[in-house]
């Protein structure tokens, strides 16, 4: 099989209502992908996952310095296609955020088109950990822009669906407000449903230190990216502090950053993302890390778990993950969650191929 050529897209998909968390305010979802063809006849779609910005720079990003390096290739050689990428041409201008977030768009595609050849879904052909349907957690009801009634409307709510875990966001300028929604959320949830927090990066270490300390009371599952990304001893000190576990991994980009944290304790739950590491070739990895230091898995959905679904049920030290449902009307075949689990995918590939209609409909680029 050969690849024969590829193509870039970015589609916008709206998000209703608008939302916020304490770094990122969206209107819409962007992906920002390729479609891979092959002399066979299979197509392969990768994507990774924007809040509708520099899109343009990821797919020109692609266009330019990773196609070039496919046409003609195998698709079934994607670990050396991986390293021909990553270490070309924009090795030396950069080594994380967009560059990655383009390999890993393609790198998703290739391992698509795999899946798809060998009539398989990904997480069949992956050697597949899981035989039943994987534990969700509902992040879309917690968000900051959110007034406290309607949090509440919406945390319960979900609990109503049949979720087992909440996640709301934090990271107000007063603290004391963020204890006070976190307060009434478990009132409203109940001690049995799980709870997390997530920061988004919004505070000093003290504050955390603070904060984080308050906020035990409400027996927290996890505190999410509390400080900055790439303050690896900072998250360490906060981890011997807290008896609350940390969260990160939405920020981090490469399996070098993920070593040091795992392996300094800075990290409690690891949610590498396979849209900011380098697509799936480094999330299987930087799991495998995890797994040599019994550290769990559990992913941050940048592809709203399309793909993700599939790399949990394929890793057995990832134990759950994350549902956010703003773009599952434009797959083929989407993420679906019923009485708080995924349902398994079923159709070879990665679960990534768009629906004609509905690519044409949000396509931008």
């Amino acid at each position: 099989m050969r690849i024969t050529k590829a193509e870039t897209f970015v589609l916008h998909v709206p998000i209703t209502p608008p939302i916020t968390d304490a770094i990122n305010a969206a209107t819409h979802w962007g992906l920002a992908g390729i479609r891979i063809y092959t002399d066979e006849g299979y197509v392969g779609y990768g994507y990774t996952g924007t809040c509708a910005e520099g899109d343009d720079m990821i797919v020109d990003t692609i266009e330019k310095y990773y196609v070039p390096l496919l046409i003609g290739k195998d698709p079934f050689m994607v670990r050396a296609l991986w390293d021909e990428m990553r270490y070309g041409k924009m090795h030396w201008i950069g080594r994380a955020g967009i560059t990655h977030m383009a390999l890993a768009a393609v790198d998703i595609a290739l391992w698509d088109i795999m899946a798809k050849a060998s009539n398989k879904p990904l997480w069949q052909y992956l050697g597949g950990a899981k035989s039943q349907g994987i534990k969700a957690y509902n992040t879309n009801g917690g968000w900051l822009n959110w007034s406290k009634e309607r949090l509440l409307q919406d945390v319960a709510a979900i609990v109503e669906q049949g979720f087992t875990g909440v996640k709301i966001k934090v990271g107000k300028p007063d603290p004391r407000e963020d204890y006070d929604r976190c307060k009434a959320v478990r009132q409203e949830i109940g001690d049995d449903v799980i709870f997390m927090i997530d920061v988004n990066q919004q505070w000093s270490l003290n504050t955390a230190m603070t904060w984080g300390k308050k906020l035990e009371e409400f027996d927290l599952f996890w505190l999410e990216e509390p400080l900055n990304p790439d303050d690896i001893l900072g998250h360490k000190k906060l981890a011997d502090e807290l008896n609350v576990p940390i969260a990160l991994g939405e920020h981090v980009y490469h399996k070098y950053a993920f070593r040091d944290y795992i392996h300094y304790g800075a990290v409690e739950y690891c949610q590498v993302d396979v849209t900011r590491v380098g697509g799936i070739t480094e999330w299987l990895q930087v799991a495998g890390l995890a797994a040599a230091y019994d550290v769990q898995i559990c992913p941050h959905v940048g592809d709203m778990g399309q793909i993700h679904q599939h790399l949990v049920a394929a890793t057995q030290n990832a134990t759950m993950l994350e549902y956010i449902p703003w773009i599952r009307h434009i797959f083929v075949e989407p993420a679906t969650v019923r009485n708080g689990y995924y349902a398994l995918p079923e159709m070879p590939g990665a679960s990534t191929e768009i629906i004609p209609e509905q690519f044409q409909k949000y396509r931008v680029r």
